[in-house]
């Protein structure tokens, strides 16, 4: 696949808009199929003295990067399975080595489900039940305010965000839900606009409404909502700007 126009080897396609003082520098990696790089660099723009690459998969070096943003889209056309052929890349084993390292990573959607075809997370991503696209906002509740997108919230905050996805019904292996609740490595969990946890919040049918998940270390975290649609109040039928408050999150770490 051939790199697109608009990104040059080498440099930054698009930064953070005039930043002087850098304190975080995000590759947000592109490929064939990737849909969301763009609204994902706007949003890191809005964040104050963050510089945003978009980096095409085959240029990824990560130097001096200090976080790594898997946007969502349908990467080389989902081919075989969804994110099966981007967790195939050289890149994926580049983002390894870091994720090793403790850097933050963060996949979005169908960067979730390259995470999980790359083994950095457990688990699969399937067809919904309904076997339908779902396109909606809905309520997600903070269940680990601990990893690398939530150290900026609270436990049990609820969370407006939107989803948009065909294959997101999360499934593991009940001996794997059960370690992935002991071991704190559910993130996110569908609910009511009370933060009850409950079937009707469960827009896709996915495994005890989980809606994101982390690695041991908190520092590798997938989710199926979108926050980088929801970091402008305009953006939100809610008028609030939640996915902000994540996308800030996964920056601390680094400041």
């Amino acid at each position: 696949m051939r790199r697109t126009q608009n990104i040059q080897s080498g440099r930054a396609f698009c930064s953070g808009g005039g930043v002087k003082d850098i304190a975080a520098r995000v590759a947000v990696v592109r490929f064939p199929g990737s849909n969301c790089d763009m609204d994902t660099i706007h949003a890191l723009r809005t964040i104050p003295n963050v510089q945003a690459d978009l980096v095409w998969h085959e240029d990824l070096t990560l130097n001096g990067q200090d976080a790594v943003i898997l946007p969502g889209g349908f990467s080389f056309g989902d081919h075989l399975r969804a994110g099966a052929i981007a967790a195939r890349t050289p890149a994926l084993a580049k983002i390894i080595s870091i994720a090793d390292r403790g850097q933050p990573i963060l996949g979005i959607c169908n960067g979730f489900q390259i995470l999980i075809e790359a083994g950095l997370l457990p688990g699969a991503l399937m067809r919904n039940t309904s076997l339908r696209f779902v396109c909606r906002w809905v309520c997600v509740r903070v269940e680990n305010s601990s990893t690398c997108i939530t150290n900026r919230t609270t436990k049990g905050a609820v969370l407006h965000l939107p989803i948009a996805h065909n294959e997101g019904r999360y499934y593991a292996p009940e001996p794997d839900l059960r370690r992935l609740s002991k071991e704190c490595q559910i993130v996110f969990r569908y609910c009511n606009k009370e933060g009850r946890v409950v079937s009707e919040a469960n827009p896709t049918g996915t495994t005890d409404n989980i809606a994101g998940i982390c690695n041991k270390k908190g520092n590798v975290v997938g989710l199926m909502p979108h926050p980088e649609r929801a970091t402008e109040p305009i953006l939100s039928p809610y008028g609030d700007f939640h996915g902000a408050t994540l996308l800030q999150s996964m920056l601390e770490m680094n400041r």
